[in-house]
């Protein structure tokens, strides 16, 4: 049998758990997140940035050389052009044979320069007068023998150079010599960072960054000589070889903890 419905029963709440309506949210998100905020485990503090050093340091290693190079030459004055070329060509040929009886192979040989050019005397208020022409050439010459190479000077003179620039002294092939040089170097870079360090309380963590910041292998010249210095009876030409050094040179950046 259907029970009457009466109005105070139509008037009370009905039982039924209370929801957030989805047009009511906008008003409840600003505690939503503050509930969030204060729920969250805190987060961890952003780490300080490392603490950095940056070292320079150059390796340098010495070595005996065993090459040279130099240049040797011939100038020759003539009323003509044509006369200055001839006599400039006949004693450059002397100087070529010279180079071979010595053991100068072709291939260390190399033509660098030649030149003909008239020659004028000046006189005030007259004009330039012609008196001739001169001509010169120059070969470049590698020597590989340098216990050799004073006698090898002398015969160019004796030959008809009357022009010899160098020699240069340097390796011939540098590389393991510069190799030395870096490992040097980096070791020296290494030994700072940990005197640095060790001053400052830390110790070096690792090395962040490397970078090569040159290397040389510098000739080394002696003065230009001059064939009518050496023309005087004397013994062979004295040539000193010496050492070349290798240098190179490194940064680094090391972390230090």
């Amino acid at each position: 049998m259907n029970r009457p419905v009466h109005v105070h029963d139509i008037q009370k709440p009905l039982n039924r758990p209370h929801h957030i309506l989805p047009e009511t949210l906008p008003m409840f998100r600003p505690l939503l997140i503050a509930a969030a905020l204060l729920t969250a485990p805190v987060l961890a503090q952003t780490a300080p940035p490392p603490v950095t050093l940056s070292i320079s340091a150059e390796g340098k290693v010495d070595r005996a050389p065993d090459v040279a190079d130099m240049s040797a030459g011939v100038v020759t004055t003539a009323p003509t052009a044509t006369e200055a070329m001839r006599l400039n060509a006949n004693r450059m040929a002397g100087v070529i044979a010279a180079l071979k009886r010595a053991g100068i192979a072709d291939r260390d040989v190399q033509t660098s320069g030649l030149n003909l050019q008239p020659q004028y005397r000046y006189a005030q208020n007259e004009e330039p007068k012609l008196t001739g022409y001169q001509a010169n050439n120059m070969v470049n010459v590698r020597v590989r023998d340098l216990a050799n190479m004073g006698r090898s000077i002398d015969a160019l003179v004796a030959s008809g150079a009357n022009q010899i620039n160098g020699p240069n002294f340097r390796l011939d092939e540098p590389g393991p010599a510069l190799d030395a040089a870096r490992v040097e170097a980096v070791g020296k870079a290494r030994q700072r960072a940990e005197l640095f360090a060790k001053a400052a309380g830390l110790r070096v963590k690792r090395i962040l960054a490397m970078s090569e910041g040159g290397a040389s292998a510098p000739p080394y010249p002696m003065p230009m000589l001059r064939a009518q210095a050496m023309m005087k009876e004397q013994a062979d030409t004295a040539i000193a070889p010496g050492e070349v050094s290798m240098t190179v040179s490194v940064n680094m950046v090391f972390e230090l903890e």
